[in-house]
């Protein structure tokens, strides 16, 4: 590949991750117009490449293109949080399974430094740190993620980011932080992990993952 075309393609990708990120974290909103001349400078690529860029993304239903009237964020709508929150639980609930079987000893300590993370976010927030919620939710994800990393399937893995994700943009509209049950339920996660009990594990998992989607809808920041 030719010096211009690695740039091009470096800067169109960094693009990607922005954009991406901007639809995650609730900087660009549901159902938000992107005009391409208008976003163009915002992410310093040509209209041609942020085509591209919005028709990636479209694969993931965090944008929809609207043929010749170009593209908009995905809504954020019940019925399609719920709808994730039913694939991450057919995801994670194998995953952790995999792992709670074949984890070793660096499994652990993944699990232990993540929960331990974990722990210091959520006791700030309890004392009223709520400047920290978007902090909490990336903690949060890196807890969830090590506890499935045994699992032996990148397949598994990369399809369970994407889907967290798409359930993470829910938490960031919301900006919610369900209180000391939240932590009580991770709590639980990592002592149930820690004694390799899958079917607690997925029990306490699925009434996380459910009570997670109750808080975010009782926000009253979702259609």
């Amino acid at each position: 590949m030719m010096e211009a075309e690695k740039e091009t393609s470096s800067v169109g990708e960094a693009a990607f991750v922005a954009i991406r990120a901007d639809i995650i974290n609730g900087r660009l909103r549901p159902g938000e117009r992107l005009r391409l001349e208008a976003i163009k400078s915002r992410y310093q690529v040509s209209v041609s490449t942020l085509r591209e860029i919005l028709n990636r993304l479209t694969t993931e239903d965090l944008v929809v293109a609207e043929g010749q009237r170009g593209f908009q964020v995905c809504a954020a709508t019940e019925a399609n949080l719920r709808e994730i929150g039913d694939v991450r639980l057919l995801l994670e609930n194998h995953g952790l399974s995999l792992s709670l079987r074949d984890g070793d000893l660096e499994w652990e300590g993944r699990v232990v430094a993540s929960y331990h993370k974990l722990a210091k976010i959520e006791q700030a927030l309890l004392e009223g740190n709520k400047d920290r919620t978007p902090e909490w939710i990336r903690y949060d994800w890196a807890f969830h993620q090590s506890m499935v990393s045994a699992c032996g399937s990148d397949l598994l893995m990369n399809m369970l980011s994407s889907v967290f994700d798409r359930f993470m943009r829910y938490h960031m509209l919301a900006v919610s932080f369900r209180g000391a049950a939240v932590s009580a339920d991770h709590k639980r996660l990592f002592d149930l992990a820690m004694a390799r009990d899958v079917a607690g594990a997925q029990k306490v998992l699925a009434a996380h993952v459910n009570g997670g989607i109750e808080h975010i809808l009782g926000s009253g920041r979702i259609v």
